[in-house]
């Protein structure tokens, strides 16, 4: 602005009744008139020409070009030249920032003081400063900001594991009051050969009026016995009082860990205070790996073969289950076919369209029970109807303030009893004498 439009604007603040704009244009005014009044003759005539000495011209070079453009190294050293001129003291450095921008400080341009890449490299507060409301806003928490809240869930977020896929799956058996186990009676069968089916028994042709020879199945006992599963946490009564969601988060999580460890066990279980494992079943066929097969890897020869073992009537019951790491090996698995090839368990849209998650029709299920590539048990091929568990009463909960009340905690506890095991004891030879088959299949070590 011009010295009479800094005069002007300032007579219409103080009719506005804005004192504080009206300071400031006088303040704008005062440093101006100063500058005008100690160099009339240099601020119309603008800055000097170049100097030329006996033929010799006086060349600017890019640091006196850089200089002009931005003569003050810092901010703090541009803003006193300006308190200074304001006080009748004037910095020549001044003369050729005159600005007549509002934005600009007392009518100087900062950019031109200091450049345009000091001026973007502001922080952002400092930029919004100029353009901060004069009233109540949300940009200052003095003035409003701090009144401006933001909503709080209450609840814990929590990361959800998919349990359950072999717990709904095994054959399981409610034990009731006044008892703690069930037994079981088992056939005992090994072989389909002729007189070994069922344990023993045998059909004969007859003639007419000859007798039968006598034959008979063949038991065994398979004994549950209740085991305790458990999990307890302690919680101060401060932070159950503090904190709402907390109590609801225990609840849920703690019941989902115990249904994790029991359903790992019906894999991995050793039988020693826990359920018998699959894996530890003396029933489990281990499908060897091909002649020259890599490392962790998987190849359609491995599933083909692994399907072939498994006991015929669980073909309509079987379920993959596979490490995660194994996944990428199916996707990328191919059979031969003449001079080319085909994907195994990729649909024909290819990487584009959904794998189908089923290998022979039979869902394939990435579980975290299952071993890592390459090592026994990565992937398996299973009849879960062929597990026996028992279970009573459910995951029980109880609380107590008791157990550790001087400290002041209170302490949650979870107990599921349950046990179980294979129904199958060994694998089972067929009538035929071919290889033995099994509901329990799984590949052999790649290392």
């Amino acid at each position: 602005m011009t010295l009479e439009e800094l005069i002007v604007a300032a007579r219409k603040a103080i009719a506005d009744g804005d004192l504080e704009k009206a300071k400031q244009h006088t303040e704008q005014a005062k440093a101006l008139k100063a500058i005008e009044e100690l160099t009339p003759s240099a601020v119309k005539a603008g800055p000097p020409a170049p100097t030329t000495n006996a033929g010799v011209a006086v060349v600017t070079d890019e640091a006196d070009k850089v200089n002009r453009r931005h003569p003050y190294t810092g901010l703090g050293e541009f803003l006193m030249s300006v308190k200074a001129a304001a006080e009748g003291a004037l910095d020549e450095r001044l003369l050729s920032l005159r600005s007549n921008d509002p934005g600009s400080e007392y009518g100087f341009s900062l950019a031109g003081a200091l450049g345009d890449a000091f001026v973007g490299s502001l922080p952002a507060a400092a930029k919004a400063a100029k353009a901060a409301p004069t009233g109540l806003g949300e940009s200052l928490p003095q003035f409003g900001g701090l009144l401006v809240g933001s909503d709080r869930n209450t609840s814990i977020l929590s990361r959800i594991y998919e349990s359950g896929q072999l717990l709904s799956r095994v054959a399981t058996d409610p034990i009731g009051p006044n008892a703690n186990g069930m037994t079981y009676y088992a056939e005992d069968e090994t072989s389909r050969a002729t007189g070994s089916r069922r344990g023993g028994v045998r059909f004969y042709w007859a003639a007419e009026n000859s007798s039968i020879t006598a034959s008979r199945p063949k038991f065994r006992e398979m004994e549950l016995k209740l085991k305790k599963a458990g999990a307890v946490v302690y919680v101060t009564e401060e932070q159950l009082q503090d904190t709402a969601a907390l109590e609801s988060y225990v609840m849920r999580i703690m019941p989902e860990e115990i249904r994790w460890g029991v359903e790992d066990s019906i894999l991995n279980g050793t039988g020693v205070g826990q359920p018998l494992g699959i894996e530890a079943s003396g029933a489990v066929i281990s499908v060897d790996k091909e002649t020259g097969q890599l490392a962790d890897t998987v190849v359609a020869e491995n599933i083909v073969k692994m399907w072939a073992r498994l006991w015929a009537p669980s073909k309509q019951r079987a379920i993959w289950l596979i490490s995660q790491d194994v996944e990428p090996q199916l996707i990328m698995m191919s059979m031969a076919v003449g001079v080319g090839g085909m994907m195994v368990y990729m649909p024909p849209g290819g990487l584009s369209a959904a794998p189908y998650g089923t290998l022979f029709g039979k869902p394939v299920i990435v579980h975290e029970s299952a071993d890592n590539l390459g090592d026994a048990g990565d992937i398996q091929l299973i009849d879960p109807t062929q597990y026996q568990m028992i279970e009573k009463g459910g995951i029980q909960s109880a609380s107590s303030i008791h157990v550790r009340f001087l400290q002041g905690e209170s302490v949650f506890r979870f107990i599921w009893r349950v046990d179980g095991q294979p129904i199958w004891n060994s694998a089972l030879t067929p009538a035929n004498g071919g290889a033995t088959v099994s509901p329990y299949v799984n590949l052999a070590a790649r290392a």
